[in-house]
């Protein structure tokens, strides 16, 4: 005889079941509310057993004529809901057998979930999670995989989801800036209504391309074949060793992009970093609101430049856009490669950066970087020294950033804490070093350096209910994150082909309550991009995405990771804030959202802006004062930051400049204030050419 039950959620079966379920023992208790209903377990299909004692242990109090003891073979019950939507289940649950926990594995309509039911020796409401029910029939199953559970009653309901309002919106960093602190009250006020759109660009060596400038001796400029021309640094120079040719190693694009000369081509090279962002706005007709970036390039050792800091304040700046970044902190391999002096001073260290890795696979000792004097100690002080140097760059520009260091702590879940699932070295040393380097980070850039530009975001991996051993504080973490990589396996989609359209309900509203909800939760790296549909259906609230780059895996544009058309609907939705729809205040923002900014600038060009009425002065008026201080355009007697962005200013809406401060801000000496002197006196500012600018630069 089948043994399930099809019931539709609603007040009126869920009270008839009530009187159908009595037995010898007390009736399951139901509710009438919200639809509710509550089923007794040992009456599920598959069930050949009714229990009333575990062998020769009794488990007294269970409803109805016993309960079912999950063992050898699945048992299931359908439910027909009367709508598509989220609904919550509850079991009422003994767990004996294993004081460790035992997972339990819980389908519905033939998806998996799991649950680490933990010791129970008497019948206990356990909450399985938040789950997707399709209108009509649903089939839910509870599988033996490790088994061996009992379950007296089994309760569904329609999802009751909290309030998202107490979420935070004052930065851990008493100290923080205010376009940081305006930052995250702008997260703050569109957490829960709508989802940023992010992508991460490649970083380091990443999509090598080659260009077509040469330099021209006779003329010492760098040009293509355009007629373009780059500028350069004089101290750039050199002469090949072959030939005795004078060439300049790297030039600049007036966008700020760097080309470096290659030996073999005799030409000059580039990384293409906006090749992700080119590929969405020319899908989506617009960029992601925020951008991902990484500081990989900025360790000890094998350093070189690749421009991040410099591509994160134009983003910033100039296209008024978000920036987040991590940081792929690298440490040698072995640390017979790395020798201090009795001072503290580095005496020996690779420039081969085969020689460092940022995986668990070195000898480096993690809890030494909190021991001074340690040779691990020294290095990470250096690394931090390397950062900071660019942070401060960033909050010189009024940068605010996303920081999310030391990411993907605890690695694989499972009982952890002592670092063994960790495929970091930042983790490789268990959970309690892990937080005290943390807040060693914390305490040495925000006290000894000064940087206070920064929302604190720590994302863990795996999220288990041992997460908590690795979650640092409240007081140390403005955001939480988790790091969506389950495209090819373990999909809650509904679907059985095509990329992974997921929204992770349940793993967002797990990580809302692991914060109660004092946190706002991100979702700061992804393979595929969940629907719309599956986000607003299952009430997956997400504070933004930010898709990993293309490399092997085509991670953005490659079909096996990303429909186009479903990117294509996400970008275009109004739930989907892109670039262009971020308010013109971004970075002063006090609540009060004002009218999108209509500027869509491209990522191969600098932004066209019309400039005010008021023209540049000539320079050969008599009037304008000879006491030029070039990139000076505030007049305040120095050139810094603030005068670039003060030219943005000026281009983009008008900001008045004065008639001595627009003659300081031509630093390109051709009349009038255009975008490229604003680009010229950033470099200015980060040492990369002097001023004014002359052919040569």
């Amino acid at each position: 005889m089948k043994k399930s039950i099809r019931k539709t959620l609603s007040a009126a079966v869920a009270a008839a079941m009530c009187a159908g379920l009595a037995g010898a023992m007390p009736a399951a208790p139901v509710s009438a509310a919200n639809g509710m209903g509550t089923y007794e377990v040992e009456t599920f299909e598959g069930v050949d057993q009714v229990w009333t004692s575990i062998y020769e242990n009794q488990l007294p109090g269970y409803y109805g004529d016993g309960f079912a003891y999950l063992t050898a073979a699945p048992i299931s019950i359908e439910i027909e809901a009367e709508k598509e939507g989220m609904y919550e289940i509850d079991v009422r649950a003994a767990q004996i057998l294993s004081t460790e926990g035992r997972m339990q594995t819980i389908s519905i309509n033939g998806i998996d979930y799991t649950y680490n039911m933990p010791y129970l020796s008497e019948w206990t409401d356990v909450n399985f999670g938040v789950f997707r029910l399709k209108e009509g029939v649903n089939e839910i199953t509870l599988k033996p995989n490790y088994g061996y559970a009992a379950y007296d009653t089994m309760t569904i309901k329609e999802a009751d989801f909290p309030s998202l309002d107490i979420a935070s919106d004052e930065t851990c960093d008493p100290d923080a800036t205010p376009e940081a602190k305006a930052l995250l009250k702008y997260l703050k006020s569109v957490y829960g209504k709508n989802i940023l759109s992010g992508q991460q660009e490649i970083y380091g060596g990443g999509h090598g391309m080659q260009s077509t400038i040469r330099y021209d001796a006779a003329t010492d400029t760098c040009v293509d074949q355009d007629g373009n021309v780059y500028t350069f640094n004089e101290e750039d120079k050199g002469t090949l060793e072959d030939t005795g040719e004078t060439v300049v190693w790297s030039c600049y694009g007036a966008d700020g992009q760097k080309y470096n000369y290659d030996q073999q081509s005799h030409g000059y090279t580039y990384n293409d970093y906006n090749t992700e962002c080119r590929y969405l706005y020319e899908l989506t007709g617009d960029y992601p609101a925020i951008r991902g970036f990484d500081f990989n390039c900025h360790n000890p050792g094998f350093a070189w430049e690749d421009g991040v800091t410099e591509r994160m304040i134009d983003w910033a700046v100039n296209k008024n856009g978000i920036v987040t970044a991590s940081w792929h902190c690298t440490v040698p391999t072995s640390m017979d490669d790395f020798e201090i002096d009795e001072d503290g001073n580095i005496t020996k260290i690779s420039n081969d950066w085969q020689k460092f890795t940022y995986t668990q696979m070195t000898d480096f000792h993690t809890a030494n970087c909190m021991v001074e004097g340690t040779k691990e100690y020294v290095f990470y002080q250096e690394a931090i020294k390397l950062v900071a140097a660019e942070l401060q760059k960033l909050q010189d520009a009024g940068v605010p950033v996303i920081f999310r260091p030391l990411h993907e702590a605890e690695g694989n879940p499972g009982n952890n804490a002592d670092g063994s699932g960790a495929w970091f070295w930042w983790s490789k040393e268990g959970a309690e070093v892990y937080n005290q380097l943390w807040k060693l980070l914390y305490t040495t850039l925000t006290e000894e350096y000064g940087i206070h530009n920064l929302i604190w975001e720590q994302n863990l991996y795996a999220w288990s209910e041992e997460s908590a051993l690795w979650y640092t504080g409240d007081e140390w973490v403005d955001i939480v994150g988790f790091d969506k990589y389950n495209t090819q396996y373990n999909r809650h989609d509904g679907k059985t082909e095509g990329p992974n359209e997921d929204a992770e309900s349940k793993i967002y509203w797990s990580l809302v309550d692991y914060v109660k909800g004092g946190k706002m939760v991100s979702m700061p790296e992804n393979s595929t991009i969940p629907s719309l549909e599956n986000l607003q259906i299952e009430h997956a609230n997400w504070l933004y995405f930010c898709t990993w780059y293309d490399d092997q895996d085509k991670f953005i544009s490659g079909e096996n990771y990303q429909n186009a058309d479903t990117v294509k609907e996400m970008f275009q939705s109004d739930y989907c804030i892109t670039l262009s729809e971020l308010p013109e205040d971004l970075y002063s923002y006090d609540g009060d959202i004002t009218t999108p900014t209509e500027v869509t600038p491209t990522e191969d060009t600098p932004t066209e802006v019309t400039p005010t009425e008021t023209d540049a002065p000539d320079p050969t008026d008599a009037s304008v004062p000879d006491d030029v201080l070039y990139g000076d355009a505030d007049g305040n007697g120095s050139v810094q930051m603030v005068d670039m962005i003060l030219v943005n200013k000026y281009l983009m809406i008008g900001t008045e400049i004065s008639p001595q401060g627009l003659r300081n801000a031509d630093v390109n000496l051709n009349g009038e204030v255009e975008a490229d002197d604003g680009l010229n006196i950033l470099r200015y500012v980060i040492d990369l050419i002097t001023l004014p600018v002359t052919t040569a630069e």
